[in-house]
């Protein structure tokens, strides 16, 4: 054999079927593999409550792109911190509460998966709280028809983190 033989030459001393058959197998295996995403990232759960959809995430660089990739589409999202000052830690387990302009609650104390969370709001004002530990912060809402809007909540370093999770963001 020769430095100059291609892989198919391997095959020629079988018959031409197996060789035809062995370099077949080689170019599905490599096509299959090829075509395999590295890590595919789930969609987070949409959940309704009251009659609004919301989904949360961004555990995870993946996930947490995807949440930021979709965000856009939905009049309201929210994104959960805990900063101080050089960095950031992500919150998860945020307890949040969406109230309407009559103070119906529209999402009551439901609890975020990660540091996102979109809902598919209907244009208005709403006042937010979001809660961790026994930390509450309250931003008003203006969603726009068209625009989406979005609150960022971002607790002081130090903040009792007893019932959430973080993850550190540089």
């Amino acid at each position: 054999m020769s430095l100059t033989t291609t892989p198919l030459s391997l095959f020629s001393h079988a018959r031409p079927v197996a060789a035809a058959t062995g370099a077949a197998l080689l170019v599905l295996l490599g096509g299959a593999l090829a075509a395999q995403p590295a890590q595919a990232a789930v969609n987070p759960t949409i959940h309704m409550t009251h009659g609004v959809e919301y989904m949360s995430g961004g555990i995870g660089q993946d996930e947490a792109q995807l949440m930021e990739t979709v965000s856009p589409r939905w009049p309201a999202s929210f994104e959960f911190a805990i900063k101080d000052g050089r960095r950031a830690d992500f919150a998860a387990g945020v307890h949040v509460t969406v109230r309407d302009s009559h103070g119906t609650a529209l999402l009551d104390n439901v609890v975020s998966g990660g540091p996102f969370m979109v809902a598919r709001l209907e244009p208005g004002r709403y006042e937010v709280e979001a809660r961790i530990g026994g930390q509450t912060l309250r931003q008003t809402l203006q969603v726009s028809p068209g625009a989406p809007a979005k609150a960022v909540f971002e607790w002081p370093a130090g903040t009792d983190m007893a019932s959430a999770g973080t993850r550190t963001v540089r």
